[in-house]
């Protein structure tokens, strides 16, 4: 595929680390400048690739920076790609692509006019749990895709995470959080969204964090953190997603998907693989592992800049894509209003399935 997409790093954060492990095996990128607000972190990074550490002035502007891929705090998502397509740079942003849908246009209409490719995450929707579902969806094993249910359910971050401010402000909340992996992976295999049906409750108004050094502070919640929708998929389909920061335990599957033919039980959305298990209206009455049959195998963060890079080279559009990064932002925006207001709300944007993995390749 020629040279390498010469990578800039914005953020060395904690997951930065997850980028890093892909990026130094995939041949379609090379990261050559990191820079981060704590020079340690920045230099640890770079030290994994052979890279300089810059600021993020010099970052922008250097020549062997073909794209940016932005893992700052969501805060700044649509600040940095913007000033990054400003200096003529593709960029890849760790999600969510920005805080607002007025924010998100502005980024994705500055890359079209550039003429520059932007791409987002999730990318665990490349792998080979969801696209060994979405096989079976196309391959209409399960008839016509009616409903689907997406579960995400946990008590909350603060019982781990040593700064979990950030989930229980503006840009947080287990929607803004975990929604992108849940919605993005419902795209994929039902298609784009036309209105929602929202609800929402805020249980608990501040939490404690449970470890570190910082193990006691108590904090103010000013999120809701408990989240329920519908969404009324434009090919007729209905999904109901549950997003919780409020539930101790609980025996939900991640997503199942429903059709006239048959159920399909799609493993975890925040992974890239996982076990894939079918139940066909006509056969035996049991689920059944229907095996790995598509997705890059061996996934991991950051496949989704080097399907970006492949396809700049091959001429085509990358999956993980920004009108998809805008069309989720406006369905958790959505789905937030219509709670807060009582109402369902038809969505403005769209976006097409992307083309799926077919087969099991290896980028890497």
């Amino acid at each position: 595929m020629g040279e390498p997409l010469k990578v800039g790093i914005i953020g060395a954060g904690s997951i930065s680390g997850q980028y890093s492990e892909s990026l130094a095996r995939l041949p379609q990128t090379q990261v050559t400048a990191v820079c981060d607000l704590v020079p340690e972190r920045a230099a640890a990074l770079a030290a994994q690739h052979g890279a300089r550490v810059i600021s993020l002035p010099e970052l922008l502007a250097a020549d062997d920076v073909d794209a940016v891929l932005v893992l700052t705090l969501p805060a700044t998502h649509s600040e940095v790609a913007l000033d990054a397509l400003a200096a003529g740079k593709h960029v890849y942003v760790e999600k969510p692509l920005a805080l607002s849908v007025a924010e998100g246009r502005e980024v994705v209409k500055a890359a079209a006019a550039a003429g520059l490719r932007l791409g987002c995450a999730p990318d665990t929707v490349l792998g080979t749990g969801l696209q060994t579902a979405r096989a079976v969806v196309d391959a209409g094993r399960i008839g016509t895709p009616h409903s689907a249910t997406a579960f995400m359910t946990t008590p909350g971050h603060e019982r781990w995470h040593h700064d979990p401010e950030f989930y229980y402000r503006r840009g947080g909340g287990p929607l803004l959080d975990m929604g992108p992996y849940y919605l993005s992976a419902l795209i994929h295999l039902l298609g784009p969204v036309a209105r929602v049906v929202g609800s929402s409750s805020r249980p608990s108004g501040t939490r404690t964090i449970g470890q570190g050094p910082r193990a006691g502070t108590t904090f103010d919640v000013t999120v809701d953190t408990h989240v329920t929708a519908i969404l009324e998929h434009a090919s007729g389909a209905l999904s109901t997603l549950v997003m919780s920061f409020d539930t101790w335990a609980a025996r939900l599957p991640r997503i199942e998907v429903y059709g006239t033919a048959g159920s399909l039980s799609v493993p975890d959305p925040n992974n890239f693989d996982g076990t894939v298990e079918l139940y066909p209206a006509a056969g035996d009455d049991r689920w059944t592992d229907v095996g790995v049959l598509a997705g890059f195998a061996g996934a991991g963060r950051g496949y989704g800049l080097a399907d970006l890079a492949r396809g700049l080279a091959e001429d085509r559009a990358h999956r993980a894509n920004g009108d998809i990064a805008l069309h989720v932002l406006e369905i958790m925006e959505s789905v937030l209003q219509a709670a807060e207001a009582r109402t369902s709300i038809t969505l403005t944007t769209t976006c097409e399935r992307p083309d799926p993995v077919v087969g099991v390749p290896a980028l890497a």
